[in-house]
């Protein structure tokens, strides 16, 4: 049996269109509560720390705790998100992972490795341009190791669960829940991209368009490999990489985002994007030579992959619904080919009964006629 594309793993037998409406719904709003509850819960601890006011008047933790928390608001959408899955749509959360229900964790360090190379690529050249144009050139010297170690620390802790927040969100939930309409996955990929790069805000025209980018190969990768593995590496990589080396300049307090990138660096990044994917398809081709699987199946690690029962049901019955046309297809092509009777000739005794004994599903038995001549 053929496996299900990932942006088709919302098309259930319990597939509505108000459940996906519902359910992005429920994901905004179990994801602002459970942000304004960290918010709440670290301005009292704040309050009670006597702690100093920030710029808008609310208690501040410092620098590197208010990142932390920047950071887990966003990871707060994760609970809500797996929830929308398995009680709103009726399906198993892990489809939002990867067709095999699951992380393929093997397969994710191995895009985890490209990813760093691909970010320390981009970080190195943003090394060498204007300082007016760099927006990662961050203090005018370095941290001790100390306090590099603590935010360093701090920093692995939350910015994968906070990357990968934002891919089940945008690459798992909405390019599922319109790639169930959509046989073709280029218009969920547009849409999760657009949508992405306007949640980061506007910054420059540059940035904007490089978001978009971003958006279009991790998008693309995650429906060509089947999973969210290649794009949550990069967005780790990315986010990662970055906040480690505001951490070493000690400018942990800025908040310029990816959406204020210079020209400059975009024109380093896009092209390092394309390389990234076109690596991750490299790396995906080689891993499975030999192994006859379905590009979208079990990379490494655990068996092949199978459809998941909650998505199998449908292409089950598309897929009887084919073979049964097949079946009567090729039926009457053979009865097609049996020869003509000769007109004007009568028919024996013998040649009614062989009539008779040739039946096509949802056509009279035609040895019938041969009782009215």
């Amino acid at each position: 049996m053929p496996i299900t594309e990932y942006h088709r793993l919302a098309r259930t037998p319990q597939l509505r269109w108000w459940k996906s409406v519902l359910g992005t719904l429920f994901i905004v709003a179990g994801g602002l509560a459970l942000a304004i509850g960290l918010i709440v819960v670290a301005a009292i601890v704040a309050v009670l720390a006597g702690r100093p006011l920030d710029a808008d008047g609310l208690p501040t933790l410092g620098p590197l705790p208010d990142l932390a928390l920047t950071f887990l608001a966003v990871a707060a959408l994760l609970p809500p998100t797996f929830a929308a899955a398995r009680w709103i749509q009726g399906r198993p959360a892990g489809t939002l992972s990867s067709v095999t229900g699951r992380l393929r964790w093997p397969w994710m360090m191995a895009c985890f490795g490209v990813a760093v190379v691909a970010v320390g690529i981009l970080l190195g050249a943003s090394a060498f341009l204007p300082a007016e144009s760099s927006s990662a050139d961050g203090g005018e010297s370095l941290v001790g190791w100390p306090t590099f170690l603590v935010s360093a620390l701090v920093a692995v802790h939350v910015v994968p669960v906070q990357a990968a927040a934002e891919e089940y969100v945008i690459r798992g939930w909405l390019m599922q829940a319109i790639g169930a309409y959509f046989k073709r996955p280029w218009l969920p990929i547009a849409v999760q991209a657009l949508v992405f790069a306007a949640l980061h805000g506007w910054g420059t025209p540059w940035g904007f368009a490089d978001l978009v980018v971003f958006g279009v190969v991790a998008g693309w990768l995650t429906v060509w490999t089947g999973g969210l593995e290649a794009a949550i590496a990069l967005h780790v990589a990315n986010n990662l990489l970055g906040t480690v080396l505001l951490a070493a300049f000690g400018d942990l307090s800025t908040d310029e985002t990816a959406a204020d990138m210079p020209w400059q660096l975009v024109a380093v990044d896009v092209p390092v994007l394309i390389a990234y994917g076109m690596i991750v398809v490299f790396l995906k081709r080689r891993l499975l030579a030999g192994r006859g699987n379905d590009r979208n199946g079990a990379l490494v690690g655990g068996p092949e992959a199978r459809m998941h029962p909650a998505v199998a049901a449908v292409d089950a019955k598309a897929d009887q619904t084919a073979e049964a046309g097949v079946d009567l297809a090729q039926t009457v092509s053979q009865d097609a080919q049996q020869p003509a009777v000769e007109p004007n000739r009568a028919l024996s005794p013998d040649g009614v009964d062989a009539l008779r004994s040739k039946t096509v599903p949802g056509v009279e038995n035609v040895g019938a006629v041969g009782d009215g001549l």
